[in-house]
């Protein structure tokens, strides 16, 4: 079973498949090195029953011998074009989310991995809450940074941690670079979100992401941006809020991030996409929900740093047949969830910041410890052996009166709803419980049609 989208001719290549016979290869490879060092398969344990999380989705990479790659291959693995050590050679699946194997002579003993990487948020962070004495080999601002967690029966298990590099063989020193990585972080950090005018603002993130590109690269620059962007979003959701301290507990930070998605109004949308691509990200499928649903999404990807957005707007149904996308949007006589989210709270580009984040987890299992931390889960979205989805309970956010008095002024809510607005708030952001099996890269359009629909502000009152 594939995801439900409406392909356009360009986008054959995103009709995502079921790749359950790689992920039961890579499971077990994995499964037989945590029986061979148990720091991992300790660290595997407290994943699951303190973070609700999946040992396999924090696996950056690990090794086997060349004798394995014929059948990594019949599995859909193949070669990756980057960097490695002389001898040794990348295979990753290009159409699954799946950890990547690094064959070399040696890199497996018994048919069980000499080493396993996992990949937490902060090499240094994971390294002061797992209580590590060894020694971090790269100092900060270097594209690749590595520690050993333990070493036993000849079976390695380190953490490591990339700055939107996917080589394996240490970064050049370049002077200065470190500075310049403190300083685009400040950058990102201050950015100033409210203008007078939704135009200035935008000016304003597009100068400050060209002077991040010259001084970082595109691709670190990107890095940077949506560690900030998670870090803002985390301060209007306490969900997000509690599940970091979890996470952060193990020093993981949310290096199981899966995507970020951005809510943008009609006029602003082809800002956002210009935004997203001069960092890197490509385009991948677009959903047209129009006439269901009254919305539309595009997808995008950044290869280096594996990040992805879900980039959300209303969309008219005699829209559905056009590439929203690159086409400017003109204004609608109605504002659907998206366009109204952003009428109450402003763009996700700008002052609403993100509306969800999802990361992958143990899906029940995450449920009910959320639970316990007095987190509400909404109804699963999407409830299929591949794919399961749910938001928690929204954040509600104070609305600014002037958008309420703006929206009455052209007739887009009713002055019910404005008092509703202003006395109780409207939902704001959620966090997204997700759980993918069979590699499974997609979405799901009539599932995600559903909870947009349940999140319509005007369909949700306070309890």
């Amino acid at each position: 079973m594939t995801t439900a989208t409406h392909p356009t001719p360009t986008d054959t290549s995103f009709d995502w498949p079921l790749a359950y016979q790689a992920e039961s290869l890579v499971r077990d490879f994995i499964s037989a090195f945590l029986r061979k060092n148990s720091a991992a398969e300790t660290l595997a344990k407290e994943m699951s029953a303190k973070t609700g999380t999946d040992f396999l989705e924090w696996v950056d990479h690990f090794t086997l011998a060349p004798e394995h790659e014929e059948e990594l291959r019949d599995a859909g693995f193949i070669d990756e074009p980057v960097r490695a050590e002389a001898g040794q050679k990348v295979l990753y699946h290009p159409r699954a989310m799946l950890p990547r194997v690094l064959l070399h002579p040696g890199g497996s003993l018994n048919s069980v991995p000499v080493k396993v990487a996992i990949r937490p948020e902060s090499v240094v962070d994971f390294a002061a809450r797992q209580q590590l004495s060894g020694e971090i080999r790269g100092s900060f601002g270097d594209r690749l940074r590595e520690v050993v967690i333990s070493a036993e029966q000849g079976h390695t298990f380190t953490a490591i941690e990339r700055l939107a590099y996917r080589d394996f063989v240490k970064s050049e020193n370049v002077p200065g670079f470190a500075a310049e990585v403190i300083a685009v972080r400040e950058l990102w950090r201050t950015r100033k979100r409210d203008f007078p005018t939704d135009d200035e603002g935008v000016r304003r993130a597009f100068a400050l992401q060209q002077e991040a590109i010259r001084r970082v690269g595109a691709d670190v620059a990107c890095e940077l941006f949506f560690s900030e962007e998670r870090a803002y979003w985390e301060l209007k959701n306490r969900a997000g809020r509690i599940q970091k301290r979890r996470q952060d507990l193990l020093g993981l930070g949310w290096g199981n991030h899966d995507h970020h998605t951005f809510r943008s109004s009609r006029y602003l949308f082809p800002y956002l996409m210009g935004f997203l691509e001069s960092f890197g990200f490509k385009k991948r499928e677009r959903y047209y929900a129009g006439a269901e649903a009254g919305w539309g999404a595009q997808i995008l990807e950044h290869a280096v740093t594996g990040i992805t957005v879900f980039a959300d707007v209303d969309l008219m149904p005699e829209e559905t047949e056009i590439d929203f996308s690159s086409q400017r949007l003109q204004d609608a006589p109605v504002l659907r969830t998206v366009g109204l989210w952003c009428a109450l709270h402003g763009d996700s580009l700008l002052q609403a910041g993100m509306h969800h984040l999802e990361a992958r987890f143990e899906f029940e299992n995450l449920r009910a410890q959320l639970a316990e931390e007095g987190i509400n889960t909404m109804n699963p979205f999407s409830n299929f052996d591949f794919l399961k989805q749910a938001f928690t309970q929204g954040e509600r956010w104070q609305v600014d009166p002037k958008r309420v008095e703006l929206l009455l002024e052209l007739d887009f809510i009713t002055q019910e709803q404005a008092k509703k607005f202003l006395e109780e708030g409207a939902i704001g952001s959620h966090l997204e419980n997700l759980q993918r099996r069979g590699g499974f890269k997609g979405f799901n359009q009539k599932s995600v049609s559903v909870i947009i629909e349940a999140t319509d502000p005007r369909a949700v009152t306070a309890r």
